[in-house]
Parts: structure tokens; C-alpha cells; sequence
């Protein structure tokens, strides 16, 4: 039994994440800013941004696992950088002195993204100043600054899984549902670009595997997906298909909704929504240009397989929606 820090465990995959970690028979404390909800966990509320608060959570842990971060495809570039940079600055210089063993740096692939299609790569480095949007920047940087700070006795690890999705995901899948089902969400470009995605089950045992071979495989990046590309459109299609929605049929130019993103960013700064921007560059070339990975070196090095393809996901995510209409005719 492990004494492990997760970071973000108010969020549905860091949630996800601690519940594991106390299956599996860890003690796990939690850091952010409102209650886990995750039974068996030890809450410590507060920012990775404050001082006080990463010291009480690292103390007399055996190892972190760091997903919190502001995750958006638009905002303000210093908060991103508040919370994804400075905070993961923060949170290694204090697992370090409170004699934390094992750091797992949760990212992204979006880190070394810079535009163009990715077929077939693993993990590339991480690219901040070549990435696209606040988010990705930021994340990049603080990835670098996770990895940098590999040592002996203090073993770093990054993870990238993809397209995290699954039921109860209200980012991803549920945005796409409602944006459907309203009518708002064109399909950009031919919709045939090749994409990975990750089941939010295998994202769970990728981090895990990760930190059990932290001491292992450390100063290293790791991709997780599902290792099933299929073409964007058709992933969105199930998605919707799950919650009975019609799919999206409606079809815009990747050039035109680039350009359409570009400015709407502009737009965004100057009076932000109150939801995400319905799109921006990143998420037009996201949408439009093929990314999926070899996973092959992360399956070797981390003794991990993805366990929920595509098709067995999306069956899942359809009987979560059936179980959700069935209590909602019964209230």
C-alpha cells in the first residue's frame, strides 16, 4: 500500500482515478478547490496555486499523480498558466522535499500537436512554443517542467491519454451530444480524418500502470488510447447515436472554419461566453486533421493494453444513457 496524492479528484477523470487508487488498496488524499465526493479519500481542499495547501497535501506521501489543470479552449493565457505551469512548479518542488518517491504527470497529446496531422507517431516532445492555444501551450510547459525534474529517488512520468471519454463525461461526449441535438456542431472538413480516443476505463489503468513503473520507465512520456482510430465523424456519430441523437450532417470547410476560429478567439477575449467558444482554431484543426498514435513502446514499458475497444465503449455509453432515461421515467 501506497500513500498517493491525486491532484484534480473533483473532476470526472481525476475522480475516476482516486477511486481506483482506493480499490486497489492505496491511501489516497485529494487536492482541490471543492469536496472529491471519492469514498475512502482524505480531501484537502484548496489550489495547486497555494502554497499552504500543496504542503498539507504532500506531506508524508509516497507519490503523486497530477491531473489538475484549467482545461479550456479559451480564456485567460495568465491563469493558464497560473494553475498549469506555476502550479505543477509548485506541486513537484513540494513532493520533492516532503520525500515523495514516484510523480506521474498527467497531459496530453495536444503538447507536441502543432497544427498538422499525426499518423502513426508515439509520443513526441513537448512543444510549447509551436502549440496550439492556451491550453496545450501551458500544458507542454508544465509537462517539461514535470520531466525536468526527474531524479534519483524522485521518479517522473508523463501520460497522454487521448480523447478521454465515457459515461458521465461532461466535457467531451456530453457537449457533442447537446451541440447535436441543437443543431451547432458541423462536421469540419470530410469528417474521414483518423482519430485515437481513449475509454475512460483504459486512461484509468494506463495511470495507474504508469505509476506502479514509475522507478522504471521514468524521465519519459507515455500516449494512451484505445488504439482503434475511426474517422472523426464516425466517433461523433456514436456519441450521438448513444444518447439518441441525430448526428451531425452539416458540413464546413476546414480552411473556412479555421478562419471562423481564429476570429472567434479574438472575439472571446474581448467578451467571453459563458460556456466554450463554438470554435477556435485548435478545435477546427482538431477536428479536420487525422491524430492517432503507436502505442506500442507504452504497452511494452508500462506492461499496459487497453481493455474497452470503440464499439464495446459506445455499447456502454448507450446503457448508460437507456439506465439514465429509465430513472428519469420513473421520478
Amino acid at each position: 500500500m501506497s500513500r498517493v496524492l491525486v491532484t484534480g479528484a473533483s473532476g470526472w477523470l481525476g475522480a475516476a482515478v482516486a477511486r481506483d487508487l482506493v480499490a486497489a488498496g492505496h491511501a489516497v488524499r485529494t487536492l482541490q478547490r471543492r469536496p472529491s465526493g471519492v469514498d475512502g479519500a482524505e480531501d484537502v481542499l484548496g489550489s495547486v496555486t497555494g502554497s499552504d495547501a500543496v504542503a498539507r497535501a504532500v506531506e508524508g506521501v509516497d507519490a503523486v499523480v497530477h491531473l489538475a489543470a484549467k482545461v479550456s479552449f479559451a480564456g485567460d493565457e495568465a491563469e493558464f498558466v497560473a494553475v498549469n505551469i506555476d502550479g505543477t512548479r509548485s506541486l513537484v518542488r513540494a513532493a520533492r522535499r516532503a520525500g515523495a518517491g514516484r510523480f506521474v504527470f498527467v497531459s496530453s497529446p495536444s503538447v507536441a500537436h502543432t497544427g498538422g496531422a499525426i499518423a502513426g507517431e508515439d509520443a513526441p516532445p513537448a512543444q510549447p512554443e509551436h502549440a496550439r492555444g492556451a491550453y496545450a501551450r501551458t500544458k507542454a510547459a508544465a509537462e517539461l517542467v514535470a520531466l525536468a525534474a526527474d531524479a534519483p529517488g524522485f521518479a517522473v512520468v508523463a501520460v497522454r491519454p487521448h480523447i478521454v471519454w465515457g459515461p458521465g463525461d461532461p466535457q467531451l461526449v456530453e457537449r457533442i451530444q447537446q451541440r447535436a441535438a441543437a443543431g451547432r456542431l458541423p462536421i469540419v472538413g470530410s469528417g474521414a480524418a483518423l482519430v485515437d480516443s481513449t475509454y475512460v476505463d483504459d486512461a484509468v489503468s494506463g495511470i495507474r500502470s504508469a505509476l506502479d513503473a514509475a522507478e522504471r520507465v521514468h524521465g519519459r512520456a507515455y500516449v494512451l488510447t484505445s488504439g482503434e482510430p475511426r474517422p472523426i465523424a464516425e466517433l461523433i456519430a456514436g456519441f450521438c447515436a448513444a444518447a439518441g441523437v441525430e448526428p451531425p450532417t452539416r458540413r464546413v470547410p476546414a480552411a473556412v472554419a479555421r478562419a471562423a476560429g481564429s476570429v472567434v478567439e479574438v472575439l472571446w477575449r474581448v467578451r467571453p461566453g459563458r460556456d466554450e467558444p463554438p470554435m477556435t482554431r485548435f478545435l477546427a484543426e482538431q477536428l479536420s486533421t487525422a491524430h492517432w498514435f503507436d502505442i506500442r513502446r507504452t504497452r511494452h514499458d508500462l506492461g499496459w493494453a487497453p481493455q474497452v475497444g470503440v464499439t464495446e465503449g459506445l455499447r456502454r455509453l448507450a446503457a448508460h444513457h437507456a439506465l439514465m432515461r429509465g430513472c428519469a421515467s420513473t421520478r
